[in-house]
């Protein structure tokens, strides 16, 4: 923004510093002259020496004007000095700070203040500069690779019609059945990473309505709703749990419920397994826990999962194996709702996942019924 240039803060300071110092001088020869004009007498004294006498008032006067006047200078020039100084060295962390940000308007992220010394309010102001730089280069950082992957994974189904597409045309008399069949599936798995990514998008900017919402009841919502995949798979479910308010979107939540649970049936033992649904009230959180039988999984192969199309060899080469968004839709859907997502290894094998949100308070709750 254009705004008119103004007198800098240093300079102010310097000028405060010096018209402190002034008055504070000012009211020191005021309190001298003051003095003079109550106790010197009016006439001259003399002494009991020859020649000896004390000067009466107007002789003192007269000294004592260009010594106020030149000790008034010193203080001037004096305060000039030392407050541009003074403002230098006070101001000398802000500058730095200021520095910083305009790197960061530049699009350095990677810079940082560090600024030494003991704490104080330079000291906090910095401190919480370098995190919000640290939080946004990670962002950014993130951002930039999820742009890469959803471009990455958008161009593969649009390779593929193409390549179907030109075996088509150099082939008119190919049975066209089996090569529609196979646009069909590309084009909706396309649909399908499209509307993921819009739901990921949605859950970010967090544009949408809260409302107390049951998990206990969305819990259940998308376990019914999967139940035949789970028949298909030969996966048992086991639900549980108490009546769980939280508020938030009814939709969204749904969402991460579906794809919890969908992802603990498809990534499972191949029959006989397993998956444990959860809900739970724990000090002020709405907590909902889905655990599955599985394989042995790695601390540092679960810690990579809820990254954006992150999808181990197995998952892709399934029916149901989806886009690789569904853990950071799940991710996002908690982070929008102000809550937390936390992935662990079973001992056993499998996966446990808990996803941990605020409950409602009294006053949500009255407000629902």
């Amino acid at each position: 923004m254009g705004r008119p240039s103004g007198v800098s803060v240093r300079l102010r300071l310097t000028l405060s510093y010096a018209g402190f110092l002034l008055v504070a001088g000012a009211l020191l020869l005021a309190t001298v002259w003051v003095f003079l004009l109550r106790y010197v007498p009016d006439s001259v004294i003399y002494g009991p020496r020859p020649g000896g006498f004390i000067p009466d008032r107007g002789d003192l006067q007269t000294a004592f004007a260009p010594k106020a006047a030149l000790a008034m200078v010193f203080l001037l020039v004096f305060g000039l000095v030392g407050g541009w100084l003074l403002a230098g060295n006070m101001l000398r962390p802000l500058t730095r700070i200021t520095e910083a940000t305009r790197r960061a308007a530049e699009g350095s992220l990677s810079h940082r203040i560090w600024l030494e010394g003991r704490s104080d309010e330079f000291r906090e102001l910095a401190d919480a500069f370098d995190a919000m730089l640290a939080r946004l280069e990670d962002h950014v950082a993130e951002q930039q690779r999820f742009a890469a992957n959803a471009s990455h994974e958008l161009r593969t189904p649009l390779a593929i019609s193409q390549t179907l597409l030109d075996v088509v045309r150099n082939d008119p008399g190919r049975d066209t059945a089996e090569v529609v069949d196979r646009l069909y599936t590309v084009n909706a798995r396309a649909i399908a990473l499209t509307e993921a990514l819009l739901l990921l998008s949605r859950a970010d900017q967090r544009a949408f309505a809260r409302e107390p919402v049951d998990l206990t009841l969305v819990a259940e919502d998308a376990t019914e709703t999967l139940l035949p995949l789970a028949t298909k798979h030969g996966v048992t479910i086991d639900t549980s749990g108490d009546d769980t308010l939280t508020v938030g979107s009814h939709a969204l939540l749904l969402q991460l419920a579906t794809n919890l649970v969908h992802n603990a049936i498809v990534h499972n033992l191949p029959q006989g397994g397993t998956v444990w649904v959860r809900t739970s009230g724990r000090a002020g959180s709405a907590v909902l826990t889905v655990e599955n039988t599985g394989e042995e999984l790695s601390p540092q192969r679960v810690a990579t999962f809820a990254e954006p199309f992150q999808r181990g060899t197995e998952r892709v080469h399934t029916d149901h194996a989806g886009v690789g968004l569904g853990l950071a839709i799940v991710r996002s859907i908690a982070r929008a709702h102000d809550g937390t997502l936390s992935l662990t290894a079973r001992p056993a094998g499998g996966l446990s996942v808990t996803v941990r949100l605020p409950a409602a308070t009294p006053w949500h709750g009255t407000a629902a019924s």
